[in-house]
C-alpha cells in the first residue's frame, strides 16, 4: 500500500540575526532564529551550553521535604524501596536515585514491575507484592511514576509506610496524592520539559547542596540521564538540552561499564549522536521490558565491571532482536489486514487488534504504521479472556487523549497524550470503536489536517554543503523534540547515473545540482513511485564515515518533480 503524496511547507526566513555573532554561516543564523534564538547571548548560551548554568533544584515542587526526609532515612538506618517504570526513563532512573541513596549508606530494595503481571505504574498487585516481602519498607519512593496513583499511595499511608514521589507525568484529577512529597515540575511553574531521570538528577543535586557526599560525583551520572532524556522524546531545550549535551560529550568515556557495554553491543564510534541513542542505544534498553525482562536493564546500568556488563548487554541485544522479530509479524499481519479491510482514501484511521499479538510490541508498530499511511492509529492485543490492551500514535493536530474520552462506551480504560496513547477494550467492541474514533476524527479535523505533511527549514544548494559546514551545523545538536533535526531542499536535481537498490529496498542516489554533486540514500525509496528528474529534494544531512573517509552524506525524506514556484 502506497503513502500518500505529502505537502511541503516551507518555513519563511525571520528577521535577520545580529550581525555581532562572528563566525556563523549564514543559513545557522537561520536555522536559529526559526527556533527563536536571537541575540548573541542566546545564541552562545544555546550553542555552548554549561553546566554552571543548571538552576537551583529547589525550585522544584516539595523538593526540600523529599530532602528532609531521605535524609533522616539514611540517619535513621531505615528501609527504603525504590519503585520504578519499565521503559528507559523509568530504569535509568531506578538507577541513579538508588546509586544516590547508596552514596549515603542507604542501601535501597528495588521494585519494577512486569507490563505482564503488574502492569504499568503503581498498581495494586505490585502494593501486594511489597507488602507480603521479606522487608517491609519505612519509606517507597516511585521514580518515573506515582503522581497519578492517589488511591494507591493512601493505601500505602495506611499501611505505615512514607512515600515521596519523583515523576514527570501529569497529575490526577483527583489531585495530589496524600504523601511526604511530590517532586514534579509539573505541580509547578516551571522545568517542565523534564523526563523523570532529569527530575531525579535534580533530587540527588539538592541532597548533595544539603549534605556533600565524598567520592559521589554527580557529573558521572549525566550520561544516564541524557540516554533518558532523548529516549522519553521530551522536549531538549534549556536544561534538557544542557544535560543532553554534555551527557552525549560523556558517553564514549563513561564511568558506567554497562553503558560502555551497550555502546559496544551497537557497534558505536566515539562520536555518539542523539539519533545513535534513540534508535541503537534506547532500543536495547526498552526491550527488556517489552520482553518482561526489566530487571536485566536495571542490572546492566548497576555493572561494577565491563566483562558482566558485556553479558547483560549481550542478553538485551538479543531481547531486541525478539523485539524485531515480533515486530515484523504483527507489521506484516497489519498491512494485510489493511490490504483486506482498509480503504486508505475513505478510512481517516487505523483500529487492528488480534490475540497473536506481542503486547510488549503494539506501540511500535502503531508507531510505525501511522508513519507510514498518515493516520491516527491503535493496534491492540488481544489475550485469551478477550480483554485488548492497546497503543495509540496520532498525526499532528489530532489529539488521541479526545478521541478516548469520545469513545467511553466503547472501552474499558484510556489514556495518555495527544500523540500517544493506551487504552483496555473488549474484543468484541473493535468494531464499534473504529466506527466512533473515525467520526470523532471526522469531526475535529479539516480534510488538509490530515494530509502528510513534510516541515522544510530553509533552501540550500548543493556547493554550501561541506565538512567545514557540517562543523558549524553540529552545534545545533542534540536533535529532538523541539529541536528536531533541520530539513534542507534544494531544488533542479538530476542523477549522474541509476539509482542503486540496497538491502530493505533502501535506495542509493548520485545527484547532481549544476556542477556540484552529491552522494544520498532515500530509506525504503524503492517503496515509492518517484517522478522523472529534475527533481526537488527535500533532505537532512550527517557525517558518513566508511573505511577511515568521512563524507557529507544527504538523507533523502521527499522527492517531488521541479517547480519553478
Amino acid at each position: 500500500m502506497r503513502q500518500e503524496k505529502v505537502h511541503w511547507i516551507i518555513k519563511q526566513d525571520p528577521p535577520e540575526q545580529d550581525s555581532s555573532v562572528p563566525g556563523l554561516p549564514k543559513i545557522l543564523l537561520t536555522l536559529l532564529g526559526q527556533r527563536n534564538i536571537v541575540g548573541k547571548k542566546a545564541i552562545q548560551s544555546f550553542l555552548q551550553p554549561k553546566l554552571k548554568e543548571l538552576s537551583d533544584p529547589f525550585l522544584l515542587p516539595d523538593m526540600a521535604a523529599a530532602v528532609e526526609r531521605i535524609l533522616d532515612a539514611a540517619d535513621h538506618k531505615q528501609n527504603v524501596l525504590v519503585y520504578g517504570d519499565y521503559d528507559v526513563d523509568g530504569v535509568t532512573s531506578v538507577a541513579l536515585m538508588s546509586e544516590t541513596l547508596n552514596a549515603y549508606g542507604i542501601d535501597a530494595d528495588i521494585f519494577i514491575p512486569r507490563r505482564s503481571k503488574e502492569g504499568y505504574g503503581l498498581s495494586e498487585a505490585a502494593i501486594a507484592t511489597i507488602l507480603d516481602g521479606p522487608r517491609k519498607p519505612d519509606l517507597i519512593i516511585t521514580v518515573d511514576c506515582g503522581t497519578a496513583s492517589v488511591a494507591e499511595i493512601t493505601q500505602l499511608k495506611q499501611a505505615g509506610i512514607d512515600v515521596i514521589v519523583v515523576d514527570h507525568h501529569e497529575p490526577s484529577l483527583q489531585g495530589k496524592p496524600d504523601c511526604i512529597a511530590v517532586v514534579n515540575p509539573k505541580m509547578g511553574d516551571s522545568f517542565h520539559y523534564l523526563c523523570a531521570a532529569g527530575v531525579v538528577f535534580k533530587l540527588a543535586h539538592a541532597m548533595l547542596k544539603s549534605r556533600r557526599v565524598e567520592g559521589f560525583d554527580l557529573k558521572n551520572y549525566i550520561d544516564m540521564v541524557a540516554v533518558a532524556t532523548i529516549a522519553d522524546i521530551v522536549p531538549l531545550v534549556e536544561e534538557n538540552r544542557l544535560l543532553v549535551r554534555h551527557g552525549l560529550l560523556r558517553l564514549p568515556n563513561t564511568q558506567h561499564p554497562g553503558l560502555k557495554a551497550l555502546q559496544q553491543v551497537a557497534d558505536l564510534s566515539n562520536n555518539v549522536s542523539s539519533m545513535d541513542v534513540g534508535f541503537r542505544i534506547g532500543p536495547r534498553i526498552n526491550a527488556a521490558g517489552r520482553m518482561d525482562k526489566p530487571e536485566d536493564a536495571l542490572s546492566l546500568l548497576l555493572s561494577r565491571d565491563l566483562s558482566s556488563a558485556h553479558e547483560i548487554a549481550n542478553q538485551l541485544d538479543e531481547y531486541n532482536r525478539q523485539r524485531q522479530s515480533y515486530e515484523r509479524q504483527i507489521r506484516d499481519q497489519a498491512l494485510l489486514m489493511l490490504e483486506r479491510n482498509h480503504d486508505p482514501s475513505n478510512d481517516p484511521v487505523i483500529v487492528l487488534g488480534s490475540r497473536d499479538w506481542h503486547p510488549g510490541v503494539v506501540g511500535i508498530v502503531a508507531s510505525r504504521l501511522m508513519r507510514q499511511f498518515y493516520k491516527p492509529t491503535f493496534i491492540i492485543s488481544v489475550d485469551q479472556e478477550g480483554i485488548g490492551k492497546g497503543s495509540g500514535r496520532s498525526v499532528e493536530g489530532i489529539s488521541l487523549v479526545g478521541a478516548i474520552q469520545n469513545c467511553t462506551e466503547q472501552l474499558i480504560a484510556g489514556g495518555g497524550h495527544d500523540m500517544a496513547a493506551g487504552l483496555s477494550i473488549h474484543e468484541n467492541q473493535l468494531d464499534a470503536f473504529r466506527k466512533e474514533f473515525t467520526n470523532y476524527v471526522l469531526k475535529s479535523s479539516e480534510p488538509e489536517q490530515r494530509v502528510p505533511r513534510l516541515h522544510v527549514d530553509c533552501e540550500i544548494n548543493f556547493d554550501e554543503l561541506s565538512l567545514e559546514f557540517m562543523d558549524s551545523y553540529d552545534l545545533l545538536q542534540p536533535f529532538g523534540s523541539q529541536n528536531p533535526q533541520p530539513v534542507f531542499m534544494s531544488r533542479n536535481i538530476w542523477l549522474t547515473e541509476a539509482p542503486r537498490v540496497l538491502k530493505n529496498n533502501h535506495l542509493k542516489f548520485y545527484l547532481r545540482q549544476g556542477i556540484s554533486e552529491r552522494d544520498a540514500i532515500f530509506f525504503s525509496g524503492g517503496e515509492r513511485d518517484l517522478p522523472d528528474p529534475p527533481w526537488d529534494i527535500a533532505y537532512t544531512i550527517d557525517r558518513n564515515t566508511f573505511r577511515g573517509r568521512t563524507t557529507l552524506q544527504i538523507v533523502i525524506q521527499d522527492v517531488r518533480a521541479h517547480r519553478t514556484d
